[in-house]
């Protein structure tokens, strides 16, 4: 099972100019992702830039060749607290070992500073009915794990 905990942006993460933080959270996350590194659950793990180096596909109805319009907006966004500031990828047995793992997570922003962090299962190819589209995407997991071994 593949969980994603996400952390929440805040004004002061939009706020960046350079992603030096805190040193002790530095430390508290550095020390926390080697643990899930020792346990064998990290999966892959990473801070994003403030949205206003990025940007949205809006898509709209259809047109009159039946395909959905497409805008580019950039960022920044408004309401950072519904943005994503970064996420840990891990992959555990069950969801209660997830939760133990998500309720060890540092403080993001600082100690007794209010933060949020979200966690999320991801799908499985599994969780899907069978179909061609499906047996597509199983080829392409099995590729990616032979171009890794």
């Amino acid at each position: 099972m593949r969980f994603m905990i996400i952390v929440k942006s805040c004004p002061e993460f939009e706020a960046e100019v350079q992603p030096d933080s805190d040193s002790a959270v530095m430390a508290a996350m550095a020390t926390y992702h080697e643990e899930l590194a020792k346990a064998g659950v990290l999966l892959d793990a990473s801070g994003l830039k403030p949205s206003r180096v990025g940007w949205r596909i809006h898509y709209g109805p259809s047109g009159t060749e039946g395909v959905s319009s497409r805008r580019v907006v950039d960022g920044p966004f408004a309401e950072a607290k519904e943005l994503i500031a970064g996420y840990t990828l891990i992959q555990v047995r069950s969801r209660e070992e997830a939760l133990e793992w998500s309720r060890r997570f540092p403080n993001p922003v600082r100690e007794g500073a209010e933060a949020v962090v979200e966690v999320r299962e991801l799908y499985e190819l599994e969780d899907f009915t069978p179909s061609e589209a499906l047996e597509r995407f199983k080829a392409m997991d099995a590729a990616n794990v032979m171009n890794k071994s």
